[in-house]
């Protein structure tokens, strides 16, 4: 089995406003729930998803990224 580097940031983009955040991602856990420095909303995974990051950012969350792994 080949382990990449996991990507512990992603660029998160607000779907309402499209303010753009570089964030660091939890290593142990989905993010259910991020709130845009720029507009304030409140922003869910998209259905099918599993958090945040995978739903609006531009890596998918390290749990995700481990699953591939395997």
């Amino acid at each position: 089995m080949v382990m990449k580097n996991l990507e512990l940031k992603s660029k998160i983009k607000c779907s309402y406003c499209g303010f753009e955040k570089v964030e660091e991602m939890p290593t142990d856990a989905c993010v259910h729930f991020y709130e845009c420095n720029s507009c304030g909303k409140i922003l869910k995974p998209k259905e099918g998803k599993c958090c945040v990051f995978c739903s609006y950012g531009d890596a998918k969350c390290p749990p995700r990224q481990l699953d591939e792994n395997n």
